[in-house]
């Protein structure tokens, strides 16, 4: 088992984040989604939080810095927060 902090994207503050709504683990966060996490940390810790949170929640997901998602995961994405 590794650490958040190991996941690319993954600083102090998302990590903290994450914490905050009870994921420990990158497994953790796998399980529960990008979107289901990023809800969670808006609704409960920082409802403030920005779409580029949530694109490096999925980029840790998929283990590679967010600047490399895929245009069509970037625009899923993006529906999704509009929903907020």
């Amino acid at each position: 088992m590794s650490a958040l902090s190991d996941l690319p994207n993954v600083g102090k503050v998302l990590e903290d984040n994450l914490r905050k709504i009870n994921i420990e683990t990158p497994e953790q966060l796998r399980q529960i989604g990008a979107e289901e996490a990023f809800f969670r940390i808006r609704m409960t810790v920082d409802s403030g939080a920005c779409l580029h949170m949530l694109y490096g929640i999925q980029g840790a997901i998929e283990g590679i810095p967010d600047k490399f998602l895929s245009d069509q995961i970037k625009e899923r994405l993006r529906l999704f927060y509009k929903t907020l």
